[in-house]
């Protein structure tokens, strides 16, 4: 489509016009590029990739091209998002500028109606949904035809995501491909992100053209001016919490402290409180309404900083956001860009440090591979739905196939981008569309995410720019020193750290003690795995609520936990659910969707009472390890116990056996029987050869594996006999808990009048 020169002068007025509104102000002018992707939209009808740094001004773009398509007559614009914070910001800015905003999302299915209702009557400018909201069914049948036949402008925002290559790839963006086939063939089109390299922003605009369409990319400059850049290297975790409780109030306005899981977070929040610090944890576990809270705290400068993980991560908007600090680094330069990139939108200065931490690489392998599905699995999930004569429930499959909830989710999500299966209501079928295990593409991807990793590594160590390093990165051509990082006019740190804020520190990180809930009910349909229970686990053959000595995740007692739990060979590359505490960054942030009759959405967080995460899988070769408990890690457990708010305290103690730690949770129990004067049991047995499943299976999977394969001897039944009280049930590692929930059950169903479970470590 052209446009007369008179037409493109008219079209422009009108856009700068409209702009003003929606900034309002009179002086305001678009920055370079904004116009030409409004024009294009607007004039041309195109579609559009626009690459551009954050703080440039790209919902500008749509809001403005959304006036001028509804000022045509055209009917509402579309905005894929996929964040509700983001959402929450895009609503509130629209209507600034007069723009009628509305939502549909798995937070507000109880006003769909009201949208629906707003959408017929013409009365809604822009409608902002997230991808997944593209392959519920309601949506789907009831929405989607009749808005993508209407649809002025459809935006696609973080386009990133829809790329296998993007750091934040997520599967149902991939959906979007089929929408895009689905729109008139005039309908423009607008893709918007500011972390994309070369390789990204080919696969995206191929993605964009489809169905034979042109596409235009304009891209920018990436360097953030504002920003001063450093990273200040201190290994020991006492030493970097120490800085931050010393240094927090040094810098610039309030911030964001990121970490890399949910108890560094909690923890780190708790200790710079403690400290005298305004702060507050920010996780993908916080509630949707305290999410919205945090967020308008630390907008409107109430709080000093958020302690989040990468659940506070796209979409948030403060322009004048005084600093980003990362405790332990993410897993490629890109993703950092994208995290710094909420720093100094609109200010002069802002400050971005990095504090690193060895810990680091452990959890950079989780989430390499954590969107990577299995051929074997996918085999498995086939075969179940081809065999299964209606739409299995996630539950239901989780009873035909050994995958734990949240791989089996992002597995079935896969699987229906690639058409293999399909979601229905109650469930998920199979297609009966061949599907082929395309092995060469995810090791390409892995490849890549290593390459990212190293890249990481490479910025912590560069003697060059830093700034100048992540535009290189997202092969930005335009890379220059910046003339104010680390690197290019020096330390701006101060790296003092007084020993009383290391004191601080060390006493956080030596507490201990974490509470363990006890399993309420049995996963249903275990009758197919051949385990006759069903229903609420009995009282009479329950465990008590419990204690952790600390998670793998701590960053106080976990790394020696880990160092100790797989000290008998290198621990693999961890799979199945997150073992850090924090999924793979929540592809919408959406709680789970009421329209789903399958289990919920596999990225939201679990409710209460839910498994714990996996620890990292141990291959059946591993050798098994001879550690025994020091003294350290006795007194450690003593202290926990000391501090146990019981209603009676244990009158004995029994060990959990472990065929890969033979003599460590033995050895614990041993000690805390001398030290606290309570009757040694010794150990269960393990009976028909002990658990049959490894690590990282699904819940029904992990209780069928450990059901009637760890029982009372005799001869310990007849001691339980002679007691009265409590008895102390000591593991090593927990995880599902299945292992102590059918050990106890063994020890109450033998006359232990109640189990107290304590393990050394758990896993999330």
């Amino acid at each position: 489509m052209t446009s007369s020169p008179a037409a493109t002068a008219a079209l422009a007025d009108d856009a700068r016009a409209a702009l003003r509104r929606l900034v309002g102000r009179d002086d305001v002018v678009f920055r370079d590029g904004q116009l030409e992707a409004v024009e294009a939209l607007v004039g041309a009808r195109q579609r559009v990739l626009v690459v551009q740094r954050t703080g440039w001004g790209k919902s500008a773009v749509y809001f403005v091209s959304t006036a001028l398509r509804r000022a045509q007559g055209a009917g509402p614009s579309i905005i894929i998002s996929p964040l509700l914070a983001l959402m929450r910001d895009q609503v509130a800015a629209a209507a600034r500028a007069g723009i009628r905003a509305v939502t549909m999302n798995s937070a507000n299915a109880q006003d769909w109606g009201e949208v629906s209702a707003a959408l017929a009557a013409d009365e809604v400018d822009v409608l902002l949904v997230s991808p997944e909201r593209l392959n519920n069914p309601r949506f789907r049948e009831e929405h989607l035809p009749d808005l993508a036949r209407r649809c002025g402008l459809l935006v696609v925002d973080e386009a990133h995501c829809v790329s296998d290559w993007g750091h934040d790839f997520r599967p149902d963006y991939r959906r979007i491909r089929d929408l895009l086939t689905t729109l008139p063939s005039d309908t423009p089109v607008l893709a918007t992100t500011a972390t994309a390299n070369a390789r990204v922003v080919t696969d995206v605009a191929e993605q964009l053209g489809a169905g034979g369409h042109d596409v235009l990319t304009l891209r920018g400059p990436l360097a953030r001016d504002s920003l001063r850049l450093g990273v200040l290297p201190l290994a020991a975790p006492e030493q970097r919490i120490a800085w931050l409780v010393a240094h927090l109030g040094d810098l610039p306005g309030s911030g964001i402290v990121y970490t890399l899981t949910v108890s560094a977070a909690e923890d780190v929040a708790a200790t710079l409180r403690q400290a005298g610090h305004d702060v507050r944890a920010y996780t993908g576990r916080t509630d949707t309404a305290d999410r919205e809270q945090l967020e308008a705290d630390l907008r409107d400068n109430r709080v000093k900083a958020l302690v989040a993980t990468s659940a506070l991560g796209m979409g948030f908007d403060k322009p004048d956001l005084g600093f980003v600090l990362h405790l332990g680094a993410p897993s490629s330069p890109v993703a950092y860009y994208q995290q710094v990139g909420r720093a100094g939108r609109a200010t002069a200065h802002a400050d971005v440090l990095l504090l690193p931490g060895p810990e680091d690489r452990d959890i950079w392998k989780y989430f390499a591979s954590a969107s990577m599905p299995r051929q074997e699995q996918a085999d498995a999930v086939l075969r179940a739905l081809s065999a299964s004569p209606k739409a299995m429930s996630t539950a239901a499959l989780e009873t035909a196939v050994d995958v734990r909830r949240t791989r089996l989710e992002l597995l079935l999500k896969v699987l229906d981008v690639d058409g293999a299966v399909r979601r229905v209501s109650g469930g998920w079928v199979a297609t009966g569309q061949d599907w082929v295990y395309d092995a060469e593409r995810y090791a390409r991807v892995s490849q890549a995410r290593e390459r990212e990793q190293r890249l990481m590594v490479e910025f912590e160590r560069t003697d060059g720019c830093r700034m100048a390093f992540l535009q290189r990165a997202l092969d930005d051509d335009t890379a220059s020193p910046c003339g104010k990082c680390d690197r290019c006019a020096g330390p701006w740190v101060d790296q003092t750290i007084p020993e009383a804020a290391v004191g601080v520190a060390r006493e956080r990180l030596r507490q201990v003690g974490v509470p363990l809930e006890p399993r309420a009910q049995w996963p249903t349909g275990m009758g197919r795995l051949g385990v006759d229970v069903s229903g609420r686990i009995s009282p009479d053959e329950a465990m008590q609520p419990g204690r952790v000595l600390a998670r793998l995740t701590d960053l106080g007692w976990g790394q020696r936990l880990r160092d100790l739990l797989y000290s008998a060979a290198p621990a693999p590359a961890p799979s199945g659910p997150d073992p850090w505490g924090e999924p793979p960054p929540d592809p919408w942030d959406l709680p789970p969707d009421p329209m789903d009759q399958s289990g919920g959405d596999p990225w939201a967080d679990p409710p209460a009472g839910a498994p714990v995460a996996a620890p990292p899988e141990e291959p059946a070769s591993r050798p098994v390890s001879d550690v025994v408990a020091d003294e350290a890690l006795v007194l450690a457990c003593a202290g926990v116990l000391r501090d146990w708010d019981w209603a009676q305290r244990p009158v004995a103690v029994v060990a959990v056996p472990s065929r890969a730690r033979p003599g460590l949770g033995a050895s614990v129990a041993r000690e805390l029987a001398r030290l606290g004067r309570l009757e040694d049991l010794g150990e269960l047995a393990l009976a028909h050869g002990g658990p049959t499943n490894e690590a990282g299976g699904n819940s029904a999977f992990r209780l069928a594996g450990v059901w009637e394969r760890i029982v009372v001897p005799p001869s310990l039944a007849a001691r339980l006999a002679s007691l009265s009280g409590p008895v102390l049930l000591v593991d090593d590692l927990v995880d599902s808990r299945w292992t102590l929930t059918v050990a106890a059950r063994a020890l109450r169903r033998a006359g232990a009048d109640a189990v107290l479970p304590f393990a050394l470590a758990s896993a999330g």
